[in-house]
Protein backbone atom coordinates (compact mmCIF):
# COMPACT_ATOMS: atom_id res chain seq x y z
CA UNK A 1 0.00 0.00 0.00
CA UNK A 2 1.50 3.77 -0.89
CA UNK A 3 1.37 6.37 1.43
CA UNK A 4 1.22 9.76 0.24
CA UNK A 5 0.76 13.07 2.15
CA UNK A 6 0.98 16.59 1.07
CA UNK A 7 2.01 19.08 4.08
CA UNK A 8 1.14 22.09 2.16
CA UNK A 9 -2.79 20.81 2.17
CA UNK A 10 -5.38 22.46 4.33
CA UNK A 11 -6.26 18.77 4.67
CA UNK A 12 -4.67 17.55 8.03
CA UNK A 13 -1.71 15.02 7.48
CA UNK A 14 -3.75 12.39 9.68
CA UNK A 15 -6.82 12.17 7.85
CA UNK A 16 -4.44 12.14 4.54
CA UNK A 17 -3.08 9.22 5.85
CA UNK A 18 -6.83 7.30 6.70
CA UNK A 19 -7.52 8.98 3.01
CA UNK A 20 -4.66 6.41 1.49
CA UNK A 21 -6.02 3.45 3.58
CA UNK A 22 -9.87 4.06 2.53
CA UNK A 23 -8.59 4.65 -0.84
CA UNK A 24 -6.62 1.65 -1.15
CA UNK A 25 -9.36 -0.31 0.31
CA UNK A 26 -12.29 0.89 -2.28
CA UNK A 27 -9.63 0.33 -5.34
CA UNK A 28 -8.83 -3.08 -4.17
CA UNK A 29 -5.07 -2.10 -3.51
CA UNK A 30 -5.40 -3.32 0.26
CA UNK A 31 -7.12 -6.14 1.49
CA UNK A 32 -9.56 -7.03 4.87
CA UNK A 33 -7.42 -8.98 6.81
CA UNK A 34 -4.38 -6.98 5.63
CA UNK A 35 -1.99 -5.72 8.29
CA UNK A 36 -1.11 -1.75 8.14
CA UNK A 37 2.48 -0.58 8.92
CA UNK A 38 3.79 -0.17 12.04
CA UNK A 39 2.77 3.52 13.82
CA UNK A 40 6.63 4.45 14.08
CA UNK A 41 7.80 2.94 10.99
CA UNK A 42 5.06 5.07 8.79
CA UNK A 43 5.93 8.00 10.62
CA UNK A 44 9.56 7.65 9.90
CA UNK A 45 9.25 6.63 6.04
CA UNK A 46 6.75 10.00 5.86
CA UNK A 47 8.81 12.10 7.58
CA UNK A 48 5.83 12.90 10.26
CA UNK A 49 4.85 12.47 13.77
CA UNK A 50 3.63 9.41 15.06
CA UNK A 51 1.36 10.70 16.86
CA UNK A 52 0.06 11.88 13.41
CA UNK A 53 -0.02 8.71 12.33
CA UNK A 54 -2.09 7.38 15.33
CA UNK A 55 -4.38 9.89 14.86
CA UNK A 56 -5.00 8.59 11.33
CA UNK A 57 -5.27 4.68 12.66
CA UNK A 58 -7.83 5.90 14.80
CA UNK A 59 -10.17 7.62 12.50
CA UNK A 60 -10.05 4.69 10.53
CA UNK A 61 -11.19 2.94 13.76
CA UNK A 62 -13.84 4.99 14.31
CA UNK A 63 -15.50 4.54 10.93
CA UNK A 64 -15.12 0.65 11.10
CA UNK A 65 -12.31 0.06 8.85
CA UNK A 66 -9.22 -1.27 11.55
CA UNK A 67 -8.66 -2.85 14.32
CA UNK A 68 -5.91 -1.21 16.46
CA UNK A 69 -4.40 -4.56 18.98
CA UNK A 70 -1.70 -3.22 21.28
CA UNK A 71 1.69 -4.86 20.79
CA UNK A 72 -0.11 -6.34 17.63
CA UNK A 73 -0.81 -3.10 15.07
CA UNK A 74 -3.35 -2.25 12.91
CA UNK A 75 -5.62 -5.04 11.17
CA UNK A 76 -8.11 -3.85 7.87
CA UNK A 77 -10.79 -5.29 9.77
CA UNK A 78 -11.36 -8.70 8.02
CA UNK A 79 -14.65 -9.56 6.14
CA UNK A 80 -16.37 -8.48 3.06
CA UNK A 81 -17.75 -5.05 3.47
CA UNK A 82 -14.45 -3.37 4.28
CA UNK A 83 -14.36 -2.06 0.99
CA UNK A 84 -17.49 -1.10 0.53
CA UNK A 85 -17.93 0.73 3.81
CA UNK A 86 -14.27 2.60 3.02
CA UNK A 87 -16.07 3.62 -0.76
CA UNK A 88 -19.60 4.68 1.48
CA UNK A 89 -17.18 6.55 4.44
CA UNK A 90 -15.38 8.25 1.20
CA UNK A 91 -18.64 9.56 -0.16
CA UNK A 92 -19.66 10.82 2.92
CA UNK A 93 -16.95 12.94 3.26
CA UNK A 94 -17.04 14.16 0.12
CA UNK A 95 -20.53 15.03 0.46
CA UNK A 96 -19.91 16.69 3.92
CA UNK A 97 -17.10 18.92 2.17
CA UNK A 98 -19.97 19.79 -0.10
CA UNK A 99 -22.56 20.78 2.72
CA UNK A 100 -20.02 22.47 4.51
CA UNK A 101 -19.27 24.64 0.83
CA UNK A 102 -22.99 25.10 0.77
CA UNK A 103 -23.35 26.81 4.62
CA UNK A 104 -24.99 23.86 5.61
CA UNK A 105 -24.70 22.99 9.26
CA UNK A 106 -24.18 19.92 10.91
CA UNK A 107 -27.70 19.36 12.06
CA UNK A 108 -28.86 20.04 8.27
CA UNK A 109 -26.16 17.90 7.14
CA UNK A 110 -27.50 14.80 9.34
CA UNK A 111 -31.33 15.72 8.70
CA UNK A 112 -30.39 15.20 5.25
CA UNK A 113 -28.95 11.97 5.82
CA UNK A 114 -31.69 10.72 7.49
CA UNK A 115 -34.13 11.72 4.86
CA UNK A 116 -32.02 10.03 2.45
CA UNK A 117 -32.17 6.72 4.44
CA UNK A 118 -36.13 7.00 3.90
Amino acid sequence: MLFRVDPASSVPLGDQIAGCVRGALADGTAAPGERLPAARELADSLGVNVHTVLRGYQRLREEGLIELRRGRGALIVPGATAPDRARLVTRLREAAGEARELGLTEAEFLDLARTALD
